[in-house]
């Protein structure tokens, strides 16, 4: 990405990292008009989370990866694969989508804390058995930034998902994780006992038997 960049923008109720792929339905004129864009300048756009009525001042590009579906009334379903950060400059309104100068966030280069690193991978491990998941260790090998991988699927909040996209460093943003794990997965193992005790009937063996 240039130093600076004029990007469509697209904001969502939503967070997107880096690497992360993410299905959208696009129905409203503009972002149909935005992805044609898009797709006939093999440009990227910019995903941007919108609470409360404000546009946050950091987000991440996605690129189109495919048209999953098209519909005779324009409606496009799609997939996207998000690749990068940046930071909101100036909006501008002089399409029929929003556009705005932004600027790369530069990913410092720094080795991973390996027990800080091991750390989150066990809880996040732990989050997802407690959830039914099936547990792949593969899915935590070779990837350029753990923090994104764990992110997306851990609990988070669209709030705490946006102020873990703006830390600017990897250790600080599996910090994050770790500590947000912390406190999180106590409370789901401690639902998880009240529902085995509700389903072996273990809080009703003081009930006199049916005739």
């Amino acid at each position: 990405m240039p130093e600076i960049e004029r990007l469509p923008l697209f904001p969502l109720g939503l967070v997107l990292y880096p690497y992360e792929r993410l299905p959208l339905h696009i129905f409203e004129p503009r972002y149909k008009d935005m992805i044609r864009d898009c797709q006939a300048e093999r440009r990227p756009f910019g995903v941007v989370l919108f609470d409360e009525g404000k546009v946050s001042e950091v987000g991440c590009t996605a690129r189109l990866s495919r048209i999953v579906n098209r519909y005779e009334d324009g409606r496009l379903d799609i997939l996207v694969r998000g690749e990068a950060r940046f930071r909101v400059l100036d909006i501008f309104e002089d399409q029929t989508y929003l556009t705005a100068d932004v600027k790369p966030i530069d990913e410092p280069k720094e080795p991973p804390e390996r027990d800080l690193r091991e750390r989150v991978i066990t809880q996040h491990m732990r989050l997802l058995e407690l959830a039914g998941r099936t547990v792949r260790p593969s899915l935590y090998q070779d990837v350029p930034h753990l923090s994104y991988v764990i992110a997306h699927n851990a609990g988070l909040t669209p709030t705490q998902k946006q102020e873990l996209l703006e830390l600017l460093k990897e250790n600080e943003r599996i910090a994050y994780l770790a500590k947000h794990l912390e406190m999180l997965l106590p409370r789901i193992e401690q639902l998880e006992d009240v529902r085995r005790r509700v389903q072996s009937n273990g809080h009703f063996k003081d009930f006199p038997p049916e005739n």
